[in-house]
């Protein structure tokens, strides 16, 4: 830890005495020694706060003078990973430490607070100025906001309604069988809730929450739409299925109100809004209904089990129920399937839904104590009573009531009478008729309410369908608005923020409920949901599969991250519960799972276009970088081949902003091909620019993202230019992942900038050959540097001497700047960015740098802004060899399959420059001519050992041969492409050797294979031996006046086109 210099402290600090100790290990608390003391502390003077680097120095310690703290809750509670309050910064640590003298002790938390606990706000504490303390919300443990609410959601009418007729149908085997198969998925559900549940502090927004913070918002915000509206259409099925109950009793004494139909619109809609009305009472009212409704269902099923043991009276015995036989559970053990739903998947799908609704306590998550806990006890514990329930319906039912009876006193028989057939003929009955005629209305295989009958006292089963039914509408009428609170928070969809308001201590979505009333009213008046139930199934069932697989794809990624405090689970088992409820789904009703696949895509697609900007920290984030550092290492132990060869640039973009169009012309062809890299070089001291470098590193990303370019940014500080450069070379990329073409802007203040910074300009290009890297040379009439435009400091990666002054002299200039030629400007910013229509892309391939200059152009025709342009080819030639050239050369172009077709021979390339351009290129060098005819070699030697940029006569006799044929090229680029949309030309590398004699450098030709054309376009001289001056001229001669965009570009030599397939 970082020791401290201890000041001298006034005397009104001396008194300053709140050291912190941590009571587990050390047990009391020490005097405060030091300026480094808690401000609430005994008499410690708040008024008195010390700074450093804008971090407190009054902080808690365990009596070691020290700027570091030792570990507390408060630290961590940030998940964005940023140092919490209290905790000294890194340049804290490491940097001088200059304490203020007079502020020593600045506001600090507790320094009782040694167990790590959340510490209160001070608003918290003492609420809104005028107003008294701020009330504590309402938080249910894990029995009374997990448990009760999963069971009471789980059970349902098919308890009371369905399971006994499942029972008939299949047999108690294969029904324990269902049961526990439709177990077995909410178990693994389960397991995978507690696993997420408990990997970190869980807000509110229940499913929708934990989908979306383990696999991020876009799997995360489809789910949690469809999920909160299939709870509010859930509310509506509820409901109805309570009012159809209260029609058919209304039905049974003739007392129907209007119409069987419309009573149910009628009795539904009151029952909602008496629902609503509970809920906007607030969560404690919501939860002591839910316990009513609980005590309801758990005395129906006690009345119900009470029953069983009842001897059965003659009336019961007439509708099959004959208590506990061994004869009925051995005949009802084994399946007996009748109609159209009479088999095992059938069944199953009958049965499923029963087994849902372990997300009810979940949904409340912003509303429990402590969820980490509550969730996995409480909805393990539901499903393990509530699985043990249907079973035990399922076994005691099946031991007591034959499958068919007539409900007739009359069909009394004596013990052995003679013609009766079935079970029921050993206990004096004969239903023999009706089971011929299968006109049977009683037992189980025909009765629905054979539970009311069995039971003790039948009303009370009424009541337990009253209470299963109404429990779960109010559970998923509070489920919906808290998961599409939370959903509107994250503003993920446009227009639904409106509804995320919260009112209360609470924090209650009344907007929400609004909305969940409506939209439960809307679907109660159809009074036909046949149709929509399946599909509401289905989304419960994608909501499984994709908690089941949030759990499996945060096991599978290995991030540190996924530390779930709960172990009991399985990401195979999490896997196969995902995978299963997909077939449940497609088993249930297809239609209905591709519906609710097509709204999830649909829903996906949307958030994937928009790109939310959101941070959660997902498994999907864990997972990218997996495959990208899996692949990445995967291509280190591949071979390079031509064929996959792609063009990797290094960018020397500056700040990305401040040379758009480079970036532009770039990531055009690079885009989902190959990386593209944009450097920086921060010029000056380490300790100036490296806080620089912190700061803009992430805007610059986030201008390439919102340009919607497809690169890194990576920056360095150097002491000059070329230094930062070199590094970029070497140590820019990953493996096999690494540039191989150095991208950069033509320096056009080379006449005017400092000699050292043209020798540096120059010195790139070639460390960039010494490196085996292609070259890429990019100059725009206009400019590319636009930070005159942009009113911002001109950075000095080249172009650091073009505006002299500071940023005020910048404004200046602008101030009076031609609003023309900012115009100009600003378009040729984006002219990468438009189309290109039908133009030309000229290529001079004049010489062959292994296809470089051939390849970038095709790619960028391969898109849609210059896919209407032509590409044209020039090369050199022979005037009376034109003919075979051109054929050889088409020949060869064919081989590449690159399309392109129109290519021009150029024979007069060798021709003498007009004197007018000789004048201008022989002015453009004469400031930097060294003028040293008359001076013998050792003065010459010692003037450029001074000034090695300038042209000594003797250089310039030389390469004036290679000097007049850039003013030619230029002359024949001004006649073939003054109209075109690009440029490309080859030709780094000189035609010429330079050979050292006894009488010093003379030329030596080298010869070409034909076609051959011995002239450069792009010459760069010998390191050492062609002046930086010289070469800058050649540039500047060779692009002279061309109105489109020139590309120079130059290969490393290999061969990056073939026209081989293996």
């Amino acid at each position: 830890m970082a020791e401290l210099p201890v000041p001298e402290l006034p005397a009104t600090l001396s008194r300053c005495s709140g050291r912190f100790t941590i009571s587990t290990l050390l047990g009391a608390e020490e005097g405060c020694q030091g300026p480094y003391a808690p401000a609430e502390g005994p008499g410690c003077d708040s008024a008195h706060p010390t700074q450093l680097s804008g971090s407190t120095l009054c902080t808690r310690t365990f009596g070691y003078n020290t700027v570091d703290v030792v570990p507390a809750y408060e630290h961590y509670a940030n998940s964005e990973g940023d140092a919490g309050k209290g905790r000294p910064s890194l340049a804290d640590l490491h940097s001088i430490l200059k304490p203020d003298p007079g502020h020593l002790c600045a506001p600090a938390s507790d320094p009782q607070r040694s167990n790590g606990l959340p510490e209160v706000s001070s608003e918290e504490a003492e609420g809104e100025p005028g107003k008294g303390p701020v009330p504590e919300p309402v938080r249910f443990g894990w029995v009374k906001g997990v448990m009760i609410r999963c069971m009471l959601n789980i059970w349902g009418v098919i308890l009371y309604l369905r399971l006994p007729w499942i029972t008939a149908q299949a047999g108690i085997a294969l029904t324990w069988l269902i049961i526990l198969m439709s177990v077995t998925v909410t178990t693994i559900t389960g397991l995978s809730i507690s696993a997420i549940s408990t990997n970190g502090k869980v807000k509110s927004g229940g499913t929708y929450f934990l989908i979306s913070r383990s696999l991020g918002p876009e799997l995360g915000g489809s789910i949690g739409l469809i999920f909160a509206f299939a709870n509010a259409v859930a509310v509506a099925m509820h409901t109805v299925g309570f009012a159809e109950t209260v029609r058919d009793l209304l039905q049974e004494h003739n007392s129907l109100i209007v119409d069987p139909t419309n009573d149910i619109r009628i009795i539904g809609v009151v029952t909602v809004t008496v629902l609503l009305g509970i809920s906007l009472a607030g969560m404690e009212w919501e939860a002591k209904a839910q316990i009513l409704f609980f005590l309801v269902i758990l005395v129906s099923f006690i009345n119900y089990l009470v029953g069983t043991v009842i001897p059965a009276t003659a009336e019961k015995q007439s509708k099959g129920f004959f208590s506990y036989r061994a004869d009925i559970f051995a005949q009802n053990f084994v399946p007996n399937w009748r109609g159209p739903e009479g088999s095992f998947f059938g069944l199953f799908s009958i049965f499923f839904p029963s087994a849902t609704g372990i997300l009810a306590g979940a949904n409340i998550s912003g509303d429990l104590k402590d969820p980490a806990v509550a969730i996995p006890k409480g909805t393990l514990m539901a499903i393990f009573w509530t699985t043990m329930s249907y079973l035990v319906l399922s076994a005691t039912i099946g031991s007591c009531v034959v499958r068919d009876a007539s409900g007739s006193l009359n069909d009394s028989v004596a013990l052995g009478s003679p013609g009766c057939e079935g079970l029921a003929c050993a206990f004096g009955w004969n239903f023999t008729a009706c089971t011929q005629e299968q006109s049977c209305r009683y037992g189980l295989s025909n009765y629905y309410q054979s539970m009311s009958m069995v039971s003790g006292f039948g009303p009370l089963i009424t009541a337990g369908i009253f209470g299963a039914t109404l429990s779960s509408a109010l559970a998923c009428l509070v489920s919906a608005p808290k998961v599409f609170q939370c959903l509107c928070k994250d503003q993920l969809y446009p227009l639904i923020g409106f509804f995320g308001k919260g009112y209360g201590r609470n924090s209650e979505p009344i907007r929400g409920y609004v909305l969940t009333y409506v939209i439960a009213v809307g679907f109660i008046l159809i009074a036909e949901l046949n149709a929509i139930a399946p599909i509401i199934s289905n989304f419960f069932l994608c909501s499984y599969a994709l908690i089941n697989f949030s759990c499996f794809h945060a096991s599978i990624t290995n991030s540190p991250g996924w530390r779930p405090s709960f172990r009991y689970y399985s990401k195979w088992a999490a896997l196969f519960g995902a995978a299963i409820s997909v077939v449940i789904m497609f088993l249930l009703t297809w239609w209905a799972a591709l519906i609710a696949f097509g709204i999830v895509i649909f829903l996906l697609g949307y958030v994937l276009y928009k790109k939310p900007d959101v941070n959660w920290g997902s498994s999907m984030q864990a997972s990218s970088y997996n495959m990208a550092l899996s692949y990445s290492v995967g291509l280190s132990e591949v071979d390079e081949h031509i064929k996959n060869y792609r063009p990797q640039c290094l960018v020397l973009t500056g700040p990305p902003n401040f040379r758009p169009a480079l970036v532009d012309f770039v990531g055009t062809f690079t885009k989902n091909l190959s990386l593209m890299l944009c450097g920086n070089v921060l010029i000056g001291p380490r300790k100036q620019k490296m806080p620089e470098s912190c700061l803009t590193a992430d805007g610059h990303t986030k201008w390439l993202l919102k340009r919607k370019i497809k690169a890194f940014y990576t920056d360095v500080v150097a002491e000059d230019l070329r230094s930062g450069v070199q590094m970029l070379i070497q140590a820019a990329g990953l493996g096999k992942m690494r540039p191989n073409i150095l991208v950069l802007g033509y320096k056009r203040n080379w006449r005017t900038a400092s000699p050292q910074s043209l020798e540096d300009y120059v010195g790139i290009l070639h460390d960039a050959f010494d490196f085996k890297y292609g070259v890429c040379l990019m100059r725009m009439k206009e400019g590319l540097n636009v930070s005159r435009v942009m009113q911002a400091h001109v950075n000095p990666l080249f172009e650091a001497a073009e505006l002299p002054g500071n940023g005020t002299g910048t404004r200046a200039a602008l101030g009076t700047a031609d609003s023309a030629t900012l115009t100009s400007v600003q378009q040729a910013s984006t002219v990468f960015q438009s189309e290109q229509g039908k133009k030309t892309i000229d290529i001079y391939w004049l010489f062959d740098d292994g296809g470089l200059t051939l390849l970038i152009p095709y790619l960028l025709g391969r898109k849609k802004r210059w896919g209407k342009c032509k590409i044209r080819v020039f090369v050199g030639g022979q005037i009376n060899r034109m003919d075979e050239e051109r054929k050889a050369i088409v020949s060869l172009l064919s081989k590449f399959r690159l399309g392109f077709h129109e290519v021009h021979i150029l024979p007069d390339i060798n021709q003498k420059p007009r004197p007018e351009h000789i004048k201008r290129f022989n002015d453009l060098i004469a400031p930097f001519r060294l003028n040293d005819g008359f001076k013998d070699e050792a003065m010459v030697h010692e003037m450029k050992q001074g000034c090695p940029w300038k042209i000594s006569d003797e250089e310039f006799d030389i390469n004036r041969a290679k000097s007049l044929r850039q003013v030619r090229l230029n002359e024949i680029l001004l006649d073939y492409s003054r109209d075109a949309a690009l440029i490309a030309i080859t030709g780094l590398m000189e035609g010429l050797r330079m050979k050292l004699s006894s009488t010093g450098w003379r030329e030596v030709s080298v010869p070409h294979p034909a076609p051959c054309c011995r002239c450069s376009t792009l010459p760069i001289g010998r390191k050492g031996r062609c002046p930086s001056s010289l070469y800058m001229a050649w540039l500047e001669t060779l692009s002279q006046d061309l109105r489109p965009p020139v590309i120079l570009t130059r290969g490393n030599q290999e061969n990056v086109l073939t026209f081989y397939c293996q």
